[in-house]
This record gives C-alpha cells, sequence and structure tokens, in this order.
C-alpha cells in the first residue's frame, strides 16, 4: 500500500484529488494539509511514501516545502501537483528535490502513475511538464543548478552508458536489457551515478545527460518508456 499525504489549500481541490486517488486500491492517502509547515509536520509523524504538494500554500510554499522534506525526511518522494507549469516552478521544484511534476489539467491517470513511480524510487513528469523541460534545456532557460558535461568526468565508462540511456528515458529494465545486465546492477550503477553527479534524483540525472549531450546520443526512434508517451526527446525519467 503506497501511503499519501496530500497538500493543499483549498478543501475542494483536496476532495478532487482524494477521490482520484481513492479509485486506486494500492494507494492510501493517510493525511491532508492546508499549508506547507502542515505537511512538514504529516510528514514527520506519518512518514508516507509519497507527499504531493501544492505550490502555492500560505506560511510555507510548496516548493520550500519540498526542499525541507528531501532534506530532513529523504524516504519521503515529493510531487508537485500545481495548475503553475512554468519554467520557473518546474525547474525550482526538481532542483529542490521533487522527483515528481504534474498539472492539475493533466489527465487524472497520470496521477495514479506518478504516485506509483516515485514511491518505487522513480520520477515522472507529465507530457506536458516534460515537453517543457525539453524545451527549455534546448534554449537554456533551465540549465541552471544541474552539472553538466563537467562533472561526468568521474563517471565509469559504463555509469555513462547507463546515464545516456536514463537520459533517454529509459526505464531500469530497459536499461538492463539494452546493456546486457541484471536489473539490480542498473539500480546499482543509478544510484552510484547520483551520488558521483551529486544530483537528487533521476530527473535531475537526466538533465546532466541532456545538457552534456549523452541522451542526445542514445536518443530512441520507438516510443518513450517515461510518460511522454510519444517519441522520445529527452528526460522524461519513467521510473
Amino acid at each position: 500500500m503506497v501511503q499519501v499525504l496530500l497538500a493543499d489549500d483549498e478543501a475542494m481541490v483536496r476532495a478532487g484529488v482524494r477521490a482520484i486517488l481513492a479509485r486506486d486500491p494500492e494507494i492510501e492517502v493517510v493525511a491532508e494539509a492546508a499549508d506547507g509547515y502542515e505537511a512538514l509536520d504529516a510528514v514527520r509523524g506519518l512518514r508516507p511514501a509519497v507527499a504531493l504538494l501544492d505550490i502555492q500554500m500560505p506560511r510555507l510554499d510548496g516548493i520550500a516545502a519540498a526542499a525541507r522534506i528531501h532534506q530532513e525526511l529523504p524516504g519521503t518522494a515529493v510531487i508537485m501537483l500545481t495548475t503553475f507549469g512554468e519554467d520557473e516552478f518546474i525547474g525550482r521544484a526538481l532542483r529542490e528535490g521533487a522527483s515528481g511534476f504534474l498539472l492539475k489539467a493533466d489527465d487524472p491517470r497520470e496521477l495514479l502513475a506518478g504516485v506509483h513511480a516515485v514511491a518505487a524510487g522513480g520520477a515522472y513528469l507529465s507530457p506536458k511538464v516534460a515537453a517543457r523541460v525539453v524545451a527549455g534545456l534546448r534554449s537554456g532557460r533551465m540549465a541552471g543548478g544541474v552539472p553538466a558535461r563537467n562533472a561526468l568526468v568521474g563517471l565509469t565508462e559504463r555509469e555513462n552508458d547507463v546515464l545516456a540511456l536514463l537520459g533517454a528515458g529509459l526505464s531500469n529494465a530497459e536499461i538492463a536489457a539494452r546493456l546486457l545486465l541484471v536489473e539490480g546492477t542498473v539500480k546499482a550503477h543509478v544510484s552510484a551515478i547520483l551520488g558521483k553527479l551529486g544530483v537528487r534524483n533521476r530527473v535531475e540525472a537526466a538533465i546532466a545527460a541532456y545538457e552534456a549531450g549523452l541522451a542526445e546520443r542514445d536518443r530512441r526512434t520507438g516510443p518513450c518508456a517515461g510518460p511522454c508517451a510519444g517519441p522520445c526527446a529527452g528526460p522524461c525519467a519513467g521510473p
């Protein structure tokens, strides 16, 4: 059972999101919060697998709360669920440790998929958000705060191969099949990559791969493994 904290300052929004999550028998909303501090207290007390946070909340906004949760309680993955899909918000949230970013206007199925993905240790961007990330990287608007090619020097040749495929949107299972490895070995490589790059999640690692040109090198022509549901175009970062 995936336990979820839901934080939004609008009661009607919380009710709607809770109703969507209730469709999945493997997801349980264990607490609700109306601001960032309430969300922090709930995460500290309950240690849910996932915290769903709105961005604009009173007292402490969702991105600041995400940073605190990531620092204090890294076992709880954070998904930003918001109406604000501007590059500034997406970039800040990912740099502060969010593992997912969804828009309230997205298909409800994206929410369910995202919760399961980040609870399993992956990352999830909705198709609209993934498209903005790719566009932002191409234009240079979202490059700040994420290492590029000079940070890849410490990676082994195999870790570079894994990072390239991660940046191209492949899941651990697909990377294992492509490189003829067992999935557990791929997971170990991903953990080592995160540590060496000094990034906090697969999304940031995928962005680093894209900025360094690795994702371009290994971009596929088939359907993306992540939530983009189309030809792979960069760091959609499925689980």
